[in-house]
């Protein structure tokens, strides 16, 4: 089973034999910060998995005529779910967790694109707990009628990438507060 996206055994295997020359990889990078009392607990890096409906809408929007989506958002899932590129947004397998202060999902704010990268580092995504919760991974989404309603699947967005932890969900208690950097990248695949 597919774990992560960019990088991954799958993808090394296909590069080593031949079958991917010439081709394009895109993958995401989920850096994370644990925050308690002002007090920086823990950071950890975690890869993604690039889902089909993401990779499609990516493909359609550049290269097809596709609408933008100009309005992205993270999520954090408080379930142990083990994301898969068959995921959506209508039917992403994960429960989104809705116990933090913020009115919306967190905006995921890109700063531009520059060497093929483009991320959040500038304006990280915040969710402040109001509740003990255990949280397990996050994804990005974005489109839709309310792509920045907690919780929502039925608005009709994207689902472009979830990371799960690798390093053990992590436990929050109220006023907690988790900090995400998605960066995603693109990379030829020679």
């Amino acid at each position: 089973m597919e774990k992560s996206g960019f990088g991954n055994d799958v993808i090394a295997d296909l590069i080593r034999s031949g079958s991917m020359a010439g081709k394009m990889a895109i993958g995401s990078q989920w850096a994370w910060e644990h925050w308690r009392d002002g007090q920086l607990l823990s950071t950890w890096v975690e890869p993604n998995i690039m889902t089909d409906e993401g990779i499609t809408y990516i493909m359609d929007s550049a290269l097809s005529g596709a609408s933008p989506i100009t309005s992205w958002y993270i999520e954090v899932f408080e379930n142990d779910y083990t994301p898969l590129s068959t995921n959506t947004y209508a039917t992403p397998g994960f429960t989104a967790c809705t116990a933090y202060d913020e009115a919306t999902r967190p905006a995921w704010t890109e700063a531009g694109i520059a060497s093929k990268i483009i991320t959040n580092s500038a304006s990280k995504a915040t969710f402040t707990f109001n509740a003990s919760k255990t949280i397990y991974g996050g994804a990005l989404v974005g489109g839709g009628s309310a792509a920045s309603t907690k919780a929502d699947a039925a608005g009709g967005g994207k689902l472009i990438c979830s990371s799960q932890f690798t390093t053990g969900s992590k436990s929050v208690v109220s006023t907690d507060v988790l900090k995400v950097t998605v960066t995603i990248t693109g990379s030829n695949v020679t």
